[in-house]
């Protein structure tokens, strides 16, 4: 649940996935800009398995209402998000083991609201890896995926690496809990962008010059119930580790997921 834009399950899989994120912003961001506040986002995720291995993803979209304050009020505004899709392919799969391991790319499409600071630029790329492997005969299990974030116009949005990792452990036959963790590092940013400081996470790519080198590591902790294997839902709550928050105060994500 932890950077559900850029963390994609290895496995191929059918389903449709709405989501509800609460984002609370920090009092101050960036180069002491003053903030607070939060956002909203209303989503739905969903896959398609084309064949055995290879899998249609669409993993953002919705829509964002602002509840933020200070001077990101006057900058963002409600309106929908834009929309990713790509494709994924298992490149190892061993269900004796239980070890899976798939790549695969997505594009943003640049069709949300400027009002909600989305259609920056020119779309943007993701490519990542993505690997599980099951633990305890079944009662627990570990996912890894690692990605890079590449927009067309790296002149208007920032390019960042991002690793994603996540452990459960089953507690009953319909109940796991979890505990995620979430790293952004940037590497380039954006040569006609502003002295933000910021850049935003999976939500957001911010027209922001000032961003190269940036670390920021978050933790969720959370539980999921899984009633059917057609069925399930989740709860997390997020919170950054490290001293750069970015746009990151904390943030409370629900999702539910309807599996065919």
């Amino acid at each position: 649940m932890i950077n559900f834009v850029f963390f994609e399950d290895p496995r191929t899989v059918t389903e449709l996935r709405p989501i509800f994120v609460n984002h609370w912003i920090p009092n101050t961001i960036g180069n002491n800009i003053p903030a607070g506040g939060s956002a909203q986002l209303y989503a739905a995720q969903f896959r398609v398995a084309l064949t055995d291995r290879l899998s249609l993803i669409a993993t953002k979209d919705g829509y964002i209402v602002d509840n933020s304050n200070g001077a990101l009020d006057t900058l963002l505004d409600d309106g929908w998000a834009d929309v990713s899709a790509g494709l994924k392919y298992n490149l190892i799969r061993d269900p004796f083991k239980g070890r899976i391991v798939s790549a695969g790319f997505t594009y943003e499409l640049p069709v949300g609201s400027t009002s909600a600071l989305q259609a920056q630029g020119d779309g943007e790329f993701n490519m990542f890896i993505t690997g599980g492997q099951r633990l305890l005969d079944g009662n627990a299990h570990i996912l890894s995926s690692v990605g890079y974030r590449l927009p067309a116009d790296t002149s208007i949005q920032s390019s960042a690496i991002h690793w994603s990792n996540h452990l459960d452990v089953k507690l009953t036959d319909t109940v796991y809990v979890f505990t995620e963790l979430a790293w952004w590092h940037w590497t380039d940013d954006a040569s006609r962008g502003s002295n933000l400081g910021v850049a935003g996470a999976d939500l957001f790519n911010l027209r922001s010059n000032d961003v190269v080198g940036n670390d920021l590591v978050t933790q969720n902790i959370g539980m999921r119930y899984k009633p059917s294997s057609h069925l399930e839902t989740g709860i997390a709550y997020e919170f950054p580790l490290t001293g750069f928050k970015d746009i990151t105060n904390s943030r409370l994500m629900i999702d539910m997921i309807f599996r065919y």
